[in-house]
């Protein structure tokens, strides 16, 4: 493991930040989890990697104001839903502070984890907690994939420069 290097310049501003990573396009996935009352609870989220293929680990990296961070670190589990080319309704949806969010969007519990699944992904996984590690304002969940499923003839929603974009095969351009 390798450590920091220590700071020599000061960071950029936020709204720089904000400019260069948005020019960096990304899947937009939907994280959920059950509180400790058995209710859903989820938020938009676009940053999500694969981390390790052995064992299989994904990350979700998701704002410490965020009440479904509390629930998925009491759970111990969440999904990944990755966002079809149907769901910028949920995204945005997904992304507010609207309390009924799950009686708007069909979902399903995961067979794993009991965890909800929604219907407009193009893949989803089903995770138990490996890891949570606090870095800055978000807290970085590493889930150890126990389940997933991938939709075939489906397209993913995307997010870039501010925007929802849908992809196409390049054989469709």
């Amino acid at each position: 493991m390798q450590t920091a290097m220590p700071t020599l310049a000061p960071s950029v501003d936020i709204q720089l930040f904000r400019t260069v990573m948005a020019s960096l396009a990304s899947g937009v996935s939907i994280v959920t989890t059950l509180d400790k009352e058995d209710e859903p609870r989820g938020l938009t989220c676009s940053a999500v990697c694969s981390v390790s293929v052995d064992p299989p680990l994904l990350l979700a990296s998701v704002s410490n104001r965020s009440g479904t961070l509390r629930a998925v670190l009491d759970r111990a589990q969440f999904s990944v839903n990755i966002l079809g080319s149907q769901g910028q309704m949920a995204s945005q949806l997904f992304a507010s502070g609207a309390q009924d969010k799950f009686e708007r969007v069909r979902w399903t519990p995961g067979p794993v984890t009991g965890t909800p699944l929604l219907a407009v992904t193009v893949g989803h996984a089903e995770c138990e907690l490996h890891d949570a590690v606090e870095a800055g304002d978000h807290t970085l969940l590493i889930g150890r994939v126990v389940g997933g499923d991938s939709a075939e003839g489906r397209f993913p929603l995307t997010y870039w420069r501010g925007s929802y974009a849908r992809l196409l095969p390049s054989s469709a351009a």
